[in-house]
């Protein structure tokens, strides 16, 4: 497969999602450690950086205080599991903004490699942790208006067809609300017939599956209710 990245479509670059994403602070450098540091480690480096910046050894200097600030939110952050997932997760989807922004070439190739790529990133990620806006909006970004112009200039259906299903399978963490943009997008995908069923009967799928969930919602409110009343009746 092609190593090269696709470009960045450029009316993207005011929006705030790229603004949210290109501005992420690399805690790892501020803590002098490196990305594949353990827990042990990282505590170790922040009390070395903590006791050498602290404002009480540095006569209250202000640039000591705003380093000393910065070591302990990147503390903070890459000690606990939760802030360190999402903050990862928005760390992936910046380096890999980064890539395509060096490229200019869009190709079918291109854009698979990218959707591939995060497929196997999600594949990694805590589901109830995960950023899944920033999931929907990442896969947007991808398939934006100028790629799938390609991909439909191109007309290379077997790669189209491998990108919608690897599409398909990243989305199925996200909640339904999520979806209807991607589907949009998907289908604006030149394909075979099949596909393009298979795009439809997916979202279908979780739309019944959605509605399944709402309901289950209210029986269990109804009959948590119904329990409640008939306990106060027999008291």
């Amino acid at each position: 497969m092609c190593p090269v990245n696709g470009n960045l479509d450029e009316r993207f670059a005011g929006s705030n999602y790229l603004r949210q994403y290109m501005h992420i602070k690399d805690y790892y450098s501020i803590l002098q450690v490196q990305p594949s540091a353990t827990l042990p480690e990282i505590k170790k480096a922040y009390r070395l950086l903590a006791q050498q910046f602290h404002p009480d050894k540095n006569h209250n200097d202000p640039y000591a205080a705003v380093q000393f600030v910065e070591i302990k939110e990147a503390y903070e952050v890459l000690t606990n599991p939760s802030k360190k997932e999402y903050y990862l997760q928005q760390r992936w989807y910046n380096q890999s903004i980064g890539k395509r922004k060096t490229q200019d070439i869009i190709t079918p190739v291109t854009v698979l490699k990218q959707v591939l790529e995060l497929d196997r990133y999600v594949a990694g990620l805590d589901v109830f942790r995960m950023d899944k806006k920033g999931l929907q909006e990442y896969i947007i970004e991808i398939l934006n208006d100028s790629a799938i112009e390609k991909l439909n200039t191109f007309n290379d259906v077997s790669v189209n067809k491998e990108i919608i299903q690897l599409a398909l399978n990243s989305i199925k963490p996200l909640p339904f609300s999520l979806l209807p943009p991607i589907e949009e997008r998907l289908l604006k995908i030149n394909t075979d017939p099949q596909t393009n069923f298979l795009i439809r009967d997916y979202i279908i799928k979780r739309e019944k599956n959605n509605a399944k969930k709402r309901q289950e919602i209210w029986i269990v409110l109804l009959v948590t209710i119904a329990i409640c009343l008939l306990i106060y009746f027999l008291n």
